[in-house]
């Protein structure tokens, strides 16, 4: 897996440096925006938690430096992000009216992968994407707008004669860093399609030069598996926060 490219992504994001990322205590930062991250919203963090294994990197505002500072001395960097710790994070945020966001649990590429299954597919790319918003079948693999700062890049769709069964698609959430997601209708699950399509658009990112990435929650692991099916692995968590 790059975790070189992963280090100098989450650096800037994480106002760090990349080599802070094979440290073993935990690092803490003013939060600030840069360029070349991952564009989620166009503010600033207010808190952001990432482990790629090692220690945990945090960056927030300068306001729970005192509090975080104390906190996270001394622990192991994946403790922080489990439900114990979160507890006592999540407190803190409550005092500025903040509550903790989803976590994800991220995949990077680790090994070639060839497709198992053989449906039928038809691929649309940028533009011919913007047909398919507001589909509410289509959740995960396209955003519900076109949005400038992440576009939808690439989407392939296995079809049942006319009917699609599912769809892959992938946003270009930074510069090169192509972010894949899959839904597939419920009646077509268990079927292979998901693994199917998902194969199909990493082995596509990665002929045009691009890194693709995964992410799901803890608990999907349906998705979890079509991950690992596709020749991913786990290579980092993170955690933030959002107005309560």
């Amino acid at each position: 897996m790059d975790f070189e490219r992963l280090f100098k992504l989450l650096a800037l994001e994480y106002n760090c440096d990349p080599e802070d990322f094979k440290r073993s205590e935990n690092i803490l930062t003013v939060s600030e925006i840069k360029e070349g991250r991952r564009i989620y919203s166009p503010k600033k963090y207010f808190f952001s938690m990432v482990t790629t294994g090692r220690n945990a990197v945090i960056t927030a505002d300068e306001c729970l430096h005192p509090f975080l500072s104390e906190y996270i001395k001394g622990k192991e960097g994946h403790y922080l992000l489990e439900q114990p710790s979160l507890f006592h994070i999540e407190k803190e945020l409550n005092k500025y009216g903040y509550t903790f966001d989803r976590s994800h649990h991220m995949f990077l590429p680790e090994k070639s992968v060839k497709p198992v299954k053989d449906y039928p597919v038809k691929w649309f790319y940028d533009e011919d994407i913007h047909q398919f918003y507001g589909d509410e079948r289509f959740p995960n693999a396209i955003c519900s707008e076109y949005i400038p700062y992440r576009p939808d890049r690439i989407v392939v769709c296995a079809y049942d004669g006319d009917r699609i069964m599912g769809m892959a698609g992938c946003s270009e959430d930074a510069k090169g860093w192509e972010q894949i997601g899959i839904d597939v209708l419920p009646e077509y699950r268990s079927k292979g399609v998901g693994t199917y399509l998902v194969t199909l658009l990493r082995n596509k990112i990665e002929e045009r030069g691009e890194l693709p990435f995964y992410g799901t929650s803890l608990a999907n692991y349906h998705s979890r598996n079509i991950a690992l099916n596709c020749g991913f692995r786990p290579a980092w968590a993170e955690i933030g926060a959002k107005k309560v």
